[in-house]
């Protein structure tokens, strides 16, 4: 029987903290583990401290090069994918992901999606030294979800808000 609660742990390339929050087990299926984080759920962003103040729905592939995290309003961005490493399971716990920089949204209000912070990745590319395999992985994903959020490709035109009712 899997744990209700899994630990999210992202780190950057070179080991140091970036996330780390409790999020509970929603459902598993093809498309990957589907975790809730409710409003006043206690995190560590960037090392520090922090309380989430808006609900969110996180989904977690089985071999994607992503996360997708889903939000209801006031948050501005509808989708808000990190470009990661594939996650990696310590048991059915705690889920460990090395955050890649890239990120790729769906805005609200627009529906515009826009990839962000390629100047992060190529600094921390050469700070940290990503490896060729990782750079083109991380890219080609950062393509594909530019596709996918804004052409009705499930998990990101609908399916998700099931799971984002159970948070709210």
């Amino acid at each position: 029987m899997p744990s209700d609660v899994v630990r999210v742990i992202y780190r950057k390339y070179d080991g140091s903290a970036h996330r780390d929050y409790p999020a509970r087990r929603l459902a598993e299926d093809d498309l990957g583990v589907w975790l809730g984080v409710p409003a006043g759920t206690e995190s560590v962003y960037h090392g520090r401290p922090s309380v989430e103040q808006i609900p969110f729905v996180l989904l977690v592939p089985r071999h994607g090069w992503w996360t997708g995290m889903f939000n209801p309003p006031p948050r501005t961005s509808e989708v808000y994918c990190d470009i990661t490493t594939p996650a990696r399971w310590d048991g059915e716990s705690t889920v460990h992901l090395i955050d890649l920089d890239l990120d790729v949204v769906r805005r609200r209000e627009t529906g515009i999606v826009e990839l962000r912070d390629e100047d992060e990745f190529a600094e921390n590319r050469a700070r940290f030294g990503y490896p060729d395999d990782v750079v083109v992985e991380a890219e080609a994903a950062a393509r594909r979800l530019l596709v996918a959020l804004g052409d009705g490709t499930e998990p990101f035109a609908t399916s998700y808000r099931k799971w984002l009712a159970l948070v709210v």
